[in-house]
């Protein structure tokens, strides 16, 4: 009985109940609330006739699912329409034996499970653990794996397992066509080139590892760090050093590292082996910004125990830049942080590759369909499947060989001219196999700081609450400063500090409003006090020169100092607190030191740095001035973070919101006075939660957020980030290109909107629409519904915002920003932005363009399809990791309007014309086998067919690289013309078809011409027809040709004269082919007229009526760009 119930029915009831369910309960999350009962069916009605103004897939399937995973319904669907045969035809085949190799490949390198070490200092004995061995290596293959990788590598593309499935044919007396060397020669030839440059390329790595892991270290002094360690001590006094850290995270400026205080203090070196310590660590991991560990010394009474954070550590591939440095190793090898954030970039193919692969397989199902058809007009006679393989092999020349060896010189060409390309200097291609992608492109991603601007910091703002101070106003705050200092002076007899009139009235009556002199003078203070930035002096001999003398004047010579700081932001401000007058003269880790107008040097005391995070976005230090004793907490940060913090104010958002349309970058500062017994009480709950293991961050975090309670709000300062030269007119080119263009920036909304204006990137008369924030499915609806009544206006929307609305709304909030003229995204993280420019691709299908500065673009870089890395200020890690290296913005222009058409127009040109000259001989072979009773016979032996692809005809086809429809200026003038190419017209199936066309009818000509003329000298039908074919192929090339160079003109005759010198030497190989008739080439016949003409007239009937043709296109329908230069 059980057996025949239908299981169905309840299933769809319980479904439908759940979906109601949910669908009740997201309504709800969405700000229905919970209503009455009565009338929740027709709130719910109500709200879905309100939220069905745009369908967003709001199906019954939708609301079963879970909300996590509903974006990935579309793709399920997609995934689940091919089964069966047709998903293994269409590629499964491809993805079965990948997963395989990968199955096998994780077997083969099982990972290690990754864990917490504790390292005695000096006891390697004590290690229980193995840890991998400190070796680079960068080498792709070894010994054994370099020629079946190299082959692998080769043989995975069609075209080349095609070719070495035909050479191998030839082995097998039963189909062996010709001679052996007319395969293998040409094949041998791009696998012994191919083999070559991997073989070149792996010894220099080798090489490169190889000096590398050979050096031995004792004590680290300007040198790479070879390991992850944990900085013990420094011959510096202060017991810190700085490293430099381009090569790890890219960022050009200096980092202060700091010794653990108890090794440091050691009298002696050699007491680091006598005493009884070890240092835990956490397991290893990718984030290079973070560390938790602690050092602990066991013999001495009571037991030390300190804390590490990522200011003890020098991580692998960092440069000790001052001193001397002696570690202990806790990580090596492949778990360095280093080696784990090295992340092997995608093989990137270009879109030209991939469409020239799609033609080469419908070029090898019409070999198929020609051999199949001769073997049927044979009427499948004898053993036919043995013909129907030597006419495969006959025609093999339809797929030919030499595309991929003219293709990838062709690319090599396109990238020695972009280098010598004296109009945009210093550019370099890395990624030589894509110059086409750059005439393809329709999105372009751009990061904003140090791309679109020059990160160059410029103080320009400085704003009191009632007060703002401007550039043509600095002179005031100088003398503002001047005024409040000689006071101080002067009261210095008394012991009273330069902060102690406004801090007693601040006390006495806080609600009294101050002079505007001693609140520039508290802002200055805190502006020039509040970083983390170390003055450096060049001329010093000594690395710790400038921490030795700390009263004396003339040895801070302003001349000599340099700021080094992990933020241009922060040296620009205490470079102007240096031109008002308040010079910062030193900093070590325990004090720092203000130099005032007058000379007198200030000294405070560093009781605590709180560093800033992209989390938190503000950074904090607390101070006790030397001659007062008072201890002050400074804090400056984002607005965002700040506004929570400070004390009530009515100005602080307009003001912020006011600077940043101007494009200015904002910092709120503020600071809080602390007594002696409240910094006590901090200071024992911050080192508490700083030596805990477990959630060490949170709770350093609430004890921080402890202090940052009702602070004064001193002053907002702007500074402004100036655009790159010529960003404004590159962009309008840009978009007049028909590119359009994605900011990507970490910034904050108002300064990247501004910036956006500012660049042009939105232009004037568009409107720009502000998504608002959203946090959850409901909102993100409504807010996609406004949009999507906006018409050409540019869209900004901030990261989480963005990240809700692909959460749910994917495939529906791409489609509205494709329609979008520009989109601006602030506050994305690097993960971000590679995650957009993959949706791009997903769903438009198009190419896309990434150009960024600095390590926090590397990610969008290399996910993109053609990535663009700006050499600037932020270091070369966005440079070395991109295809093309530029070192202006406005550089892109030319590569893409100049290059990025000429690489793809003589590409697409050249791989078509390869082709034609492929398709041409085999008609003549289908022709000449069909008159002669469809015998499997080869029209052209040995050297003719090799030498027919290379000397005869190579040089001219291949001068086609240096071919160009339209003259530079003429490009970067009508940058409209660059829309053209993106839709892919210069290579077609159409195109493609017109072509093969061309290659039948000229075929066809050629061999029945040959037949036709010379019934009564038929022996010399070889000769005849293949002088024909030189010549027709010659003619084609002058064709083709749109602007004549001198290389051509030479190409053309060099090749004529190649072929016309080989008549005499080759007469053996001008007979109709001694396999059939044994005939041989009379010389005396070709120098004949009857010969001469008859072979012109042949040539003539196959090109003039292509040269009409053309002629006559020109005439009624030229091309866009023929108007422009005529």
């Amino acid at each position: 009985m059980a057996d025949h119930i239908p299981l169905y029915p309840v299933r769809s009831a319980a479904a439908a109940a759940a979906a109601n369910r949910k669908r009740a309960a997201y309504y709800n999350a969405a700000g229905l609330g919970p209503g009455a009962d009565r009338h929740s069916r027709y709130q719910l009605e109500d709200e879905s006739a309100h939220l069905d103004e745009m369908p967003l897939m709001m199906s019954e399937e939708g609301f079963e699912n879970d909300e996590s995973d509903y974006h990935t319904l579309p793709r399920a669907r997609i995934t689940r329409r091919r089964r069966g045969i047709e998903w293994l035809v269409c590629g499964g085949w491809k993805f079965l034996c990948t997963s395989c190799c990968d199955w096998l490949i994780h077997v083969c390198q099982r990972k290690k499970e990754l864990k917490a070490r504790t390292v005695w200092l000096g006891c390697p004995e004590k290690c229980e653990e193995k840890h991998p061995r400190n070796a680079i290596k960068n080498q792709k293959y070894n010994v054994f794996t370099f020629i079946p990788g190299v082959l692998y590598e080769q043989f995975k593309f069609f075209l080349n397992l095609y070719f070495l499935v035909v050479s191998c044919s030839q082995f097998v007396p039963a189909l062996k066509i010709g001679y052996l060397y007319t395969y293998w020669a040409p094949l041998g030839f791009v696998l012994a080139v191919t083999i070559m440059r991997e073989a070149i390329d792996e010894f220099r790595r080798f090489r490169r590892d190889k000096e590398m892991n050979s050096q031995l270290y004792s004590k680290l002094t300007n040198q790479r760090i070879p390991s992850d360690m944990v900085f013990l001590r420094t011959s510096e006094k202060a017991g810190s050093c700085f490293i430099r850290t381009d090569q790890l995270d890219g960022e050009t400026d200096w980092k202060l590292k700091v010794a653990v205080s108890c090794t440091q203090r050691l009298p002696a070196l050699g007491d680091l082996f006598s005493i009884n310590a070890y240092v835990y660590a956490q397991k290893p991991q990718l984030d290079i910004h973070s560390f938790e560990g602690t050092f602990t010394r066991e013999d001495s009474d009571p037991p030390v125990h300190e804390s590490l954070s990522i200011e003890n550590t020098l991580w692998a591939s960092t440069v000790v830049a001052s001193g001397t440095v002696i570690g202990v190793v806790i990580y090596t090898g492949k778990e360095t942080r280093s080696v784990m954030n090295t992340s092997n970039p995608k093989n990137k193919v270009g879109l030209l590759d991939l469409e020239l692969n799609q033609l080469t397989k419908a070029l090898f199902l019409a070999l198929i369909a020609l051999s199949a058809v001769m073997v049927a007009l044979q009427g499948f006679v004898g053993p036919w499947y043995r013909n129907l393989f030597r006419f495969l092999l006959l025609f093999s020349y339809i797929i030919p060989i030499s595309l991929r060896v003219n293709l990838d010189m062709g690319k090599a060409a396109y990238g020695w001219m972009i280098m010598r390309d004296e109009h945009i200097p210093g550019t370099v291609v890395r990624t030589s196999t894509i110059p086409e992608e750059l005439g393809r492109l329709v999105y372009l991603m751009t990061d904003k700081t140090g791309t679109l601007t020059q990160n160059e910091m410029v103080f320009k703002r400085l704003h009191l609450g009632t007060v703002s101070y401007g550039t043509d106003t600095m002179d005031e705050i100088q003398n503002h400063v001047i005024t409040s200092y000689s006071q101080t002076q002067s009261q210095a007899s008394g012991n009273n500090a330069s902060s102690t009139p406004p801090r007693k009235a601040q006390s006495s009556a806080p609600k009294v409003r101050r002079s505007v002199s001693s609140r520039i003078h508290e802002a200055v203070k805190a502006i020039a006090l509040c970083h983390n930035v170390t003055p450096v002096y060049e001329s010093r001999a000594a690395g710790a020169g400038e921490t030795e003398y700390a009263e004396v004047d003339q040895d801070f010579s302003d001349e000599n100092r340099t700021y080094q700081a992990s933020s241009p932001d922060e040296v620009a401000l205490v470079q102007w607190t240096e031109s008002v007058g308040l010079t910062l003269v030193s900093r070590d880790l325990t004090s720092m030191q203000l130099k005032t107008p007058s000379g007198q040097i200030l000294t405070y005391h560093v009781l605590q740095v709180f560093p800033f995070t992209s989390e938190n976005k503000r950074m904090g230090i607390v101070v006790r001035d030397e001659s007062t004793a008072e201890i002050t907490f400074y804090m400056k940060g984002a607005d965002v973070a700040m506004s929570t913090i400070v004390q009530y104010n009515d100005w602080l958002e307009e003001e912020c919101g006011n600077m940043a349309r101007e494009g200015l970058r904002t910092l709120v500062v503020a600071k809080k006075s602390l007594t002696e017994e409240q910094y006590q009480d901090f200071e024992s709950r911050y080192s508490q939660a700083k030596l805990s293991l477990h959630d060490r961050a949170l709770k350093v975090a609430a004890v921080v957020e402890s202090l940052e309670r009702e602070m004064e709000l001193l002053c907002l300062t702007g500074v402004e980030d100036q655009l790159q030269a010529d960003v404004r007119p590159t962009l309008e080119m840009l978009r007049n290109a028909g590119i359009k263009i994605w900011m990507l920036t970490g910034d904050k909304l108002e300064t990247a909107t501004c910036i956006a204006k500012s660049s042009h990137l939105v232009s004037r008369t568009q409107d720009i629409h502000v998504f608002r924030p959203v946090t959850n499915r409901g909102e993100a609806h409504l807010e996609l519904n406004a949009f999507r009544r906006k018409h050409d206006c540019a869209l900004v929307i901030a990261g989480d915002s963005l990240e809700v609305c692909l959460k749910y709304y994917e495939h529906e909030f791409v489609e509205l920003a494709c329609q979008c003229p520009a989109v601006v995204c602030c506050r994305c993280s690097p993960t971000q932005k590679a995650h957009i420019v993959k949706l791009l691709q997903q769903h438009t299908g198009r190419r896309t363009c990434a150009v960024g500065d600095g390590g926090n673009d590397v990610s969008m870089i290399q996910a993109a399809d053609c990535g663009i890395g700006i050499d600037g200020k932020e270091g070369k890690q966005a440079s070395l990791a991109a295809d093309f290296s530029i070192t202006q913005f406005k550089h892109i222009g030319r590569l893409l309007m100049v290059h990025g058409r000429n690489s793809y127009k003589r590409s697409a040109a050249l791989g078509q014309f390869v082709m034609h000259r492929g398709l041409i001989i085999s008609t003549m072979q289908a022709v000449f086998s069909s008159v002669f009773y469809f015998a499997s016979v080869p029209l052209y032996q040995g050297f003719l067919m090799v030498g027919y692809a290379t000397i005869y005809t190579m040089f001219p086809v291949f001068s086609l690289v240096l071919d160009q429809d339209v003259k530079p200026e003429t490009a970067l003038l009508y940058p409209e013309l660059y829309k053209d190419l993106t839709k892919g017209r210069s290579l077609s199936f159409k195109t493609f078809l017109i072509w093969v066309l061309i290659s039948i009818y000229q075929g066809g000509i050629l061999m029945y011409g040959a037949l036709v003329l010379f019934e009564s000298e038929f022996v010399h039908v070889v000769a005849i027809s293949f002088t024909a074919l030189i010549l027709t192929e010659l003619l084609m090339v002058a064709l083709t040709i749109r602007t004549w160079h001198w290389l051509m003109v030479v190409a053309e005759f060099l090749s004529l004269g190649c072929y016309l010198a080989s008549l005499a030497f080759l007469n053996e190989y001008f007979g109709i082919g001694r396999v059939s008739f044994g005939a041989f080439l009379d010389v005396a016949f070709i120098t004949t007229v009857t010969f001469l003409w008859k072979v012109s007239a042949i040539t003539v009937v196959s090109c003039l009526p292509l040269y009409i043709l053309k002629y006559l296109k020109r005439k009624l329908s030229p091309p866009s760009y023929s108007k422009l230069t005529s």
